[in-house]
Order: C-alpha cells, then structure tokens, then sequence
C-alpha cells in the first residue's frame, strides 16, 4: 500500500477495480455507493473515537434488556396444532358436544413396587380431586374407578392387569406445555399423597414435558467459545486480537436472547427456540467481527491511525456483514412461506440473534478497537499474519493457498470430480428420509416423561403414549339411523391393521356425537402409527359412514402431529424453492454474472443434501447416536430439514460472499480468471477456515445437549458448514470458477440495467492514511 491517502495501488484489494462493458455501474449508482460508504466510515470512526460513550451505553441497554426479561419474560413451549387440520376441527367437535372429553390431555402415570394399586385407593382418589381442582383442568379420571376393558382385550389401561401401574388421565381446555413451569407445584401438590405413600409417580405427554429441565446450554457455550479461543489464537497470534470477536458474540447474544424471551411473553416460540437462537448468534457473532478485525488489523500493520482504522473496516467489511446479515434473516423470514406459525417463529427466533450480532459488529466492535488503540497485536502468542500477505505472495511465486488454487487450476475436472463425488456419498442416507415427531422414549431416562413412557409400555404396550381419539360427529343423522351409523363404525373398527385395539365408540351425552380410542400396536414416533392415523383417516371410517351425513375425525396430540409432518413435508419443496432463487437472486444482483449465481445455487442445494444425509445416516440408521446419547434410532423431526436449509444458505452467504468479492476483484482488475481465483483463494483462506472451524465447533458443541432435536440441529449444522468451508470452497469453487473463466461474470445488458448495484466489501472505499500522512 502506498504511503499517501490519495494511493491507488492496485494490489489493495479495496481499490475500485478498472472494469468495463456490462460491470459498470452507472454514475447514480457511484454517487449513491460514495454516501453510503462516507456514512458508515464516519460511523465506524465516531464508534471507535467515543468508544467509552458506545461501551456504556451496550452495558445499559443489555442490563436493562436482562432486567426486563427476568421481570416480564415468557415461557417456550411446543404447539403443534394446525387450525384447520382434522385433528384441531374433532378436537373443536368434541370441545363443544362434551368438554370434560375434550380438551388436551396428559397422564400422570402411578407405579407401586410393592403391590397392587388398590392398597392406595383413598390417596388415589384424593389425587385425582385434587388434580380435577387445578386451573384449566377439565377433568381427572380416576383408574380405579374405571370399568376394565372387554374380556380378550389387550391391556390398554388406564389400570394394568397384575394392578401395580395405573395411569390419571388429566384434561386441560389449554395445552398444559403452556402454562408455565410453575404450574407442576400445584400438580405436585396433589399427587402427593400418593408418593408418601410410597408409589413413583412420574408425568407423561405434554405435563412431562413441562417438567423437564430447563434447557442449559452453559456446557455447550464453554466448550463453543473454548474452541473458539484456540482457533482465534492460532489465527491472529494476539490474545487481544482473540477476545474481540468473543466478547461481542457474547453480549450480542446476550441481547438478543433477552429480547426474544421479552417477544415469548406475547408470542408462543417452540422450546428449541432460545438453544437455536444462541448457536446462531454465537456463530454469526464470532463471524462478523472477525471479519472486521481481520481488515481493521491489516491497515494498523500497514501503518494507519487505529480510529481511520476501524472505519475503514466498518466501510468496508463491515457493509459485507450487513449484505450477509440480511441475507441469513431474509432467508429465515422465507420460513413463513411454509405457512406455520410454528416454523415461522422458530424463523423469527434465529432472525433476533442475528440482528443483535449485526449490531454488534457494526457499534461494539469499533468501540473495542478504539478502546484497544495500536496494542491490539501486544499480547502474542506467535508473531501475527497479515491478511494481504498470502495475497501478495500469491501474486508472485509464493503461497500454500495460491499454490494449491493453481493446481485446482490446471486439473479442474479431477478436484471437481473428486468433490461430487464426495458429496454424492454423503448424500445417499438422505433418500431413505423418514420425517416424523421424535416421543418421549428418546428423551433421557433422568427425564419424568421418559419414565413414564417406560412405565406405559411395559405396562400397556407403546401405542398407549400416543392414543388417538376417534370422533364421529352424527348431528346431521337422522336420530331413527344414529344406532345403524354407530353399529357401521364399531364394526369397521375391529380388526384394523397396525391397531393394537379401538374402544368401542359411544355417544356423548346429548346423543351427536360418537367418541372413542385407538390405540396403536408401535410407538407414537413409529411410520406405521403414522399410518395407521392415515388409515382410519382416509379409508376406515370415511367408508364407514358413507352414505349418511356423519362427518368423521381422528384427534389427539399423536394425530396432530401428524398433521403437522404432512403440511411441513408438502411444503419443504415450496421452501427449498424459494431459498434457492433467493440465493440465486442475491449472487446475481451482487457479483452480476448469470453462471456464477446457478453455481452459487447449486452448490448450497448439494452440499446441504449432503448435511441431510449425515443426520440421516446418525440418527435415523443409528450410526453413531448412542455416542451422542440418543436412545435408539429416531425419525428426523419434521421441521428440521426446513430449518436447517434457511439457516444454512444464510450462513453459506458469509463465505460465498467473502470469497467471490476477491475472485471479482482480481478478474477485474488483471483479466486472468484462474489467477483471479488463485490469489481470493489465497487472501481469504486463513480467515474462512478460522470463521469455519469457529462455526462448526459452536454448532457441534450442542449435540452435548440433552434435547434430541437440538442434538440433530446442532450436529447437521456443524456437518454443512464444515462441508462448506472444505469441499465447496477448496475444491468444487475453485474447480467450477476456473472452468467457467471469465463467462462465470457474464450478464446481458438488459438485465444489467435493471439489477441494482450493490458495494458488498466497499470496492470504492480508499484504505486510511498512514500515521502522519496527509487525512484523506
């Protein structure tokens, strides 16, 4: 870099590249492109320069943001239930013909090691009182006072047949998950007599979720910013240069997850909810102000005051983080196109912490880089690397990066071939996908809702933790034909493959409607309990009371769910399309070339698909999910592969965007592609590798959790970054780019007219005077 602000060495990768034909921007977009760039300079410089006005006023805003949360913030809980779904229209039918049977419901499940249940008849009895006088309950059903099933029946409860487990079904008018852990000290109260008694007593269904541990993910943020440590001392060489991008992650993350429990108190966020936003702010956070450091570190090696300094990074780097941040909340916001509310919170959740990452990365980290001054390399561990080095060194006859792009360059067809093929491997599991709702059997055994699952299937066979109620709405039958229609459905409900048993149905007490239970022979999270609830839905009873005005339905938390996986699977492809023209979109617009938007399209399809496949094969085949404490093989949780494909192509963006600016640059501004690749490649691969490890231990930190579904999140994202950063960048980008040449940039010049342009890294930003040159 030259010694005067005024310099236009063509080595500074910042400088405006000479570019002509359809790349050049118009003059009205050169004087938008000079405002914007004069503002966040002179923003990133007034943070820098008030460092100690900025400081405090993050230290007043997350106090108070964590005082408010702890005073007004709300709980997380799962609803599942779709208006409009068959199984919310029964549970509406049932609610208005009887209330006491309808409702959302849940077990209390009673186990006496000792004898028969009968000995604690009047605790029994004071129990189910005491429970049927909480709030929201509906009713309780005492298991000793319930009729046993018919002669030849399997034991399906509520009372087992040698008497010492007995299940207290509780019905609420309002799903019990949402009504606050403090809700359990009035259940504990109740059924207190029956554990001084010396019985177990443990809650099934939605109550045990509801007592299970607050999630803790202070295990996984450690081990997470542990490994982040190591990476960002090896990388930077200074201890100062390491704390940085981890303390404002930290604070970032901090906020934001005190304004999500703030949005919690209005809004009903899934329990994954604040694990999931935490990940993503912990990995974006490190991300984007290593991205500034990198730049901000790079002009005082060069010599330049450290105020001009950090508003360089801001002007430059830092308008890279706000193209990407908005690419990954763009990409979160497309989740509502699958039109869950669910999904779109989760969606909204992941979006808080990266606004609040973004934040940082534009106020606190300046701020620190003022504060800090020159001695930002002071405390070393090793002699610091510059970031423009491998650049230069590349551009001349050095540079392991440089090196290995020229080899990529000259065999593009074996790296490209070696990378698909390593990417259809992984893949393969994904075609064997089987989406469902993980139950309670997978959850830890120190869990209460595990032990009750136990206890209901030894006792009462697997289907019993997932009944499905059966509700046949007769109001529009004539009363002279209700017997017939109730006799037509009894019958068709005997003997239906993959039952276990059907109770025989019978009328709620004003006679119009028709209620009974079914229980599956397999496990709620089992394929065939999924098909059994698409049997009884599609072909039983439908053809049961064909002919009359019967109208027919099959309820319940098991049934909802899966309404659930079949509105989320019928509307995957809807997201994946959106996600992947979004990406196509944004490439296009910012880098202006038709091949390299369909290649940067492409490959987040690929090696997405190939992150499926790996959470596939661990926890769907069981390969390797007993090592991460999951109890046997689970199905995918339906709205994982949607979440994890938003989430992914946003994060793809940070390096997609990262390294193709560079490529763009050199192609720019010498003409020769391959070399173009080879010197991006060698500019920002140490940094891409330090932002990728980072990422990757963040998000695999997390399969330490005890919640399957945070296991599988957590495993699968750390699995695509890694094949991100590896695969896609080291060898199918580098292979695909030199392929292509200089068509990887064409774009008609109709469509060029009409693109907006957009400055991702500042192209026309000049670097900052050196120390005692004159200001720029």
């Amino acid at each position: 870099m030259a010694g005067s602000a005024d310099s236009t060495d063509s080595t500074d990768s910042t400088d405006p590249p000479e570019s002509t034909g359809s790349n050049d921007p118009s003059s009205v977009g050169v004087s938008a492109r000079g405002a914007r760039r004069g503002l966040l300079r002179r923003w990133g410089e007034a943070c820098a320069r008030r460092f100690a006005v900025v400081l405090i006023a993050w230290v007043v805003a997350v106090g108070g943001l964590v005082v408010l949360h702890s005073a007004y913030g709300g709980e997380y809980s799962d609803d599942f239930n779709l208006p409009g779904s068959q199984s919310q229209d029964g549970l509406d039918v049932l609610q208005r013909h009887d209330p006491a049977a309808g409702g959302y419901s849940s077990q209390v499940v009673v186990h006496d090691g000792q004898g028969s249940l009968d000995r604690l008849g009047p605790q029994m009895a004071s129990a189910v009182s005491e429970l049927g006088k909480l709030p929201h309950v509906l009713a309780a059903q005492n298991p000793l006072e319930t009729p046993p099933p018919p002669s030849g029946a399997p034991d399906v409860g509520p009372l087992s047949t040698d008497g010492r487990t007995a299940y207290i079904t509780v019905r609420f008018d309002v799903r019990p998950n949402s009504l606050g852990s403090g809700y359990l000290d009035g259940v504990d109260v109740a059924v207190r007599p029956l554990r001084d008694a010396g019985a177990q007593v443990d809650y099934g269904g939605p109550l045990g979720e509801l007592a299970r541990p607050a999630p803790s993910d202070g295990t996984s943020e450690l081990i997470g910013f542990g490994v982040a440590v190591v990476v960002l001392l090896v990388g930077f060489g200074s201890v100062l240069a390491a704390l940085v991008p981890l303390v404002s992650a930290l604070v970032s993350v901090v906020a934001g997850l005190s304004c999500l429990g703030l949005l919690a108190a209005a809004l009903t966020f899934a329990t994954v909810s604040p694990t999931l936003a935490t990940m993503i702010g912990i990995g974006v956070g490190i991300d984007y102000a290593l991205f500034l450091l990198t730049r901000h570190r790079q002009d005082l090696m060069d010599g330049a005051d450290p105020v001009a300094a950090a508003g360089h990074a801001v002007a430059t780097s830092g308008r890279a983080v706000l193209v990407s941040g908005a690419t990954v909340i763009v990409a979160l916001a497309g989740l509502w196109v699958s039109g869950v509310a669910f999904i779109g919170l989760l969606g909204v959740a992941a979006a808080v912490t990266v606004l609040t990452a973004v934040l940082g990365a534009l106020t606190l980290v300046p701020a620190l880089l003022g504060l800090i001054g020159r001695r930002v390399d002071r405390l070393r561990v090793r002699t610091p690397v510059a970031e423009t080095a491998g650049g230069q060194g590349a551009e001349g006859d050095g540079g392991l990066w440089y090196r290995y792009a020229r080899r990529v360059a000259r065999r593009p067809w074996w790296f490209l071939a070696g990378g698909v093929v390593t990417l259809a491997v992984l893949t393969v599991p994904l075609f064997s996908i089987q989406l469902g709702h993980i139950d309670d059997g997978a959850d830890p055994t120190s869990f209460t809702d595990r032990r009750a699952y136990d206890r209901m299937t030894d006792a009462f066979g697997p289907g019993s933790n997932g009944p499905l109620t059966i509700v046949v709405d007769q109001s529009g039958v004539p009363t002279s034909d209700r017997a017939s229609v109730q006799g037509d459905v009894n019958r068709a409900l005997t003997d239906v493959p993959g039952a276990a048993y059907v109770t025989p149905l019978t009328p709620t007490s004003d006679g119009d409607v028709l209620v009974g239970t079914a229980y599956s022979d397999s496990r709620p999270q089992s394929a065939d309990t999924t098909d059994l609830v698409n049997r009884l839905r599609d072909d039983v009873l439908p053809q049961a009371v064909s002919g009359t005005q019967a109208q027919t339905y099959v309820t319940g938390t098991t049934a909802a769910q899966v309404d659930f996986l079949d509105v989320v699977s019928a509307r995957l492809p809807l997201i994946i399309a959106v996600v992947v023209s979004l990406a196509f979109l944004i490439i296009l617009v910012v880098f202006r070339g038709l091949l390299v938007a369909l290649k940067a399209a492409a490959l987040n399809v690929v090696s997405i698909a190939a992150a499926y496949g790996v959470v596939v094969a661990v926890f769907q085949w069981g390969w390797g999910g007993p090592a991460l404490g999951v109890s046997g093989t689970v199905p995918i949780e339906s709205y994982v592969p949607m979440m994890m494909f938003a989430i992914l192509f946003g994060l793809s963006m940070d390096y997609e965007i990262f390294l193709l600016t560079r490529v763009h640059e050199a192609w720019l501004r010498t003409g020769d592609a391959r070399a173009g690749v080879a010197h991006a490649l060698a500019i920002t691969a140490r940094v891409i590798t330090c932002a990728a490890l980072i990422m990757v231990s963040v998000f695999a930190a997390f399969v330490i959790s005890d919640n399957v579904i945070v296991k599988m999140l957590g495993l699968g994202l750390a699995v695509s970054v890694l094949i991100d950063a590896t695969v896609v960048r080291l060898l199918l980008v580098p292979a695909v780019l030199s392929l292509l040449g200089g068509s990887a940039w064409w774009v008609p010049r109709w469509l060029d007219r009409v693109l907006p342009h957009v400055d991702t890294e500042g192209e026309g930003e000049r670097a900052p005077a050196r120390a005692g040159d004159a200001d720029a």
